[in-house]
């Protein structure tokens, strides 16, 4: 009996490695995922996170300076026997002059995190974020999205905003100080006009 059964079990072994996969070594390198030890930490697919630096400046200036002047005389002279010489003189002018100048300037400092919503066929980075802040009741939104090319993260993983593509960058205020800052209803009403 024993033998029969040390016959059976020898025969299932047999059949078994007849039939049984050859083994393989998996790879735990994935170049999609790949980054060395010493490398810096650097955004680089969908769902890391970047800083972006805001610095944005924008100043514009427009000046605008008309003057006409406009001169007619007319000039008549008559003379009769029993009056004498009689003479006449009518003038007519117009002078204008008007100057005009426009100065706007604007400034944003701000850092905010953005998240790589996804990355485009050529590498560069499609990014977004937005932040809200309520000190005191005056509330503040940033909202930012565009485009940053790998090479212009810094090894710290900032980036200026003066470095993204199709950049929109909107700051919104709301509160006491924000309303106080705003034009009243009449001369809102002017303006629509255009007499303001």
């Amino acid at each position: 009996m024993r033998k029969r059964l040390d016959s059976l079990v020898w025969i299932a072994v047999m059949l078994g490695t007849q039939w049984s996969v050859p083994a393989s070594a998996a790879d735990l390198y994935q170049d999609s995922v790949y980054q060395s030890l010493t490398s810096d930490r650097r955004a680089s697919k969908p769902g890391d996170i970047v800083t972006i630096l805001v610095y944005e400046n924008s100043s514009a200036s427009n000046t605008a300076d008309t003057s006409t002047k406009t001169n007619v005389g007319l000039q008549a002279s008559v003379s009769t026997l029993y009056a004498g010489q009689n003479s006449a003189q009518l003038g007519l002018g117009d002078n204008y002059g008007g100057k005009g100048q426009i100065q706007r300037t604007g400034r944003l400092l701000a850092q905010l995190s953005a998240r790589v919503t996804d990355v485009t066929p050529e590498g560069d980075l499609l990014v977004a974020g937005d932040q809200r802040i309520d000190v005191n009741g005056e509330k503040t939104s940033i909202r930012l999205e565009g485009r940053v090319r790998p090479v212009d993260i810094a090894a710290n993983n900032t980036v200026l905003s003066t470095r993204l593509a199709d950049a929109k960058i909107d700051y919104v205020g709301e509160g006491f100080i924000t309303d106080r800052s705003r034009p009243g209803l009449i001369p809102r009403f002017l303006a629509w006009l255009g007499l303001w």
